[in-house]
C-alpha cells in the first residue's frame, strides 16, 4: 500500500513538473526556428511566406482567424511581429524575452486608453489596438530593424 501511494505521489509530481515546465520559445528577437514553435503554440499553420524589401515575412493563421506575421532578417533573426484577428494572440509567446518589459510597461500609465496601447522604450515598441473581434497590433525592436525598413512596413 505504501509503495502504491509513493508511486502515485511520484507520478503526480512528475506530471506537475511537466505541466509547469514550458519550453523556451522565442519570437521577437528569436531565430527562424521560433516560427515553428510559435505555429505549434498558436495551433496554427504557416499559410504564407513573402519578402518585404529583401526580408522574409512568415504568416501564421489560426483556426480562429488570427493572422500573425513574423519578420526575419536575411540571417534569420525575428525583428518584428504583427497580429490581426478576433483575438489578441498570446503576447508572452509572440514577444518572447521582451514580454516582461512589455507587461511592466503595460501595467503602468500609458498613452491611448483601453482600446489603444503604445509602448515605446529603448529596444522595444509595441502598438496594440482594437475592439471585440477586431484586434491588431505590432511589436519590434528598433535596434534590430533593418536599415531599409521602417515601422510603416510592419503590417
Amino acid at each position: 500500500m505504501k509503495s502504491f501511494k509513493r508511486g502515485s505521489l511520484l507520478a503526480a509530481l512528475g506530471v506537475a513538473a511537466l505541466a509547469l515546465a514550458s519550453p523556451a520559445l522565442a519570437a521577437l528577437g528569436g531565430d527562424v526556428s521560433s516560427i515553428d514553435a510559435d505555429r505549434v503554440s498558436l495551433k496554427g499553420a504557416v499559410t504564407a511566406f513573402s519578402t518585404v524589401k529583401g526580408y522574409g515575412v512568415h504568416e501564421i493563421t489560426t483556426a480562429s482567424g488570427v493572422h500573425v506575421h513574423e519578420y526575419l532578417t536575411a540571417d534569420g533573426k525575428v525583428f518584428a511581429v504583427s497580429w490581426q484577428g478576433p483575438f489578441i494572440p498570446d503576447l508572452k509567446q509572440m514577444l518572447g524575452a521582451y514580454y516582461a518589459r512589455y507587461a511592466e510597461a503595460a501595467s503602468g500609465p500609458h498613452v491611448g486608453g483601453h482600446r489603444h496601447l503604445r509602448i515605446e522604450q529603448p529596444g522595444l515598441v509595441v502598438e496594440s489596438n482594437g475592439r471585440m473581434r477586431a484586434f491588431y497590433g505590432r511589436a519590434w525592436d528598433p535596434a534590430l530593424l533593418p536599415e531599409n525598413l521602417t515601422p510603416a512596413d510592419i503590417r
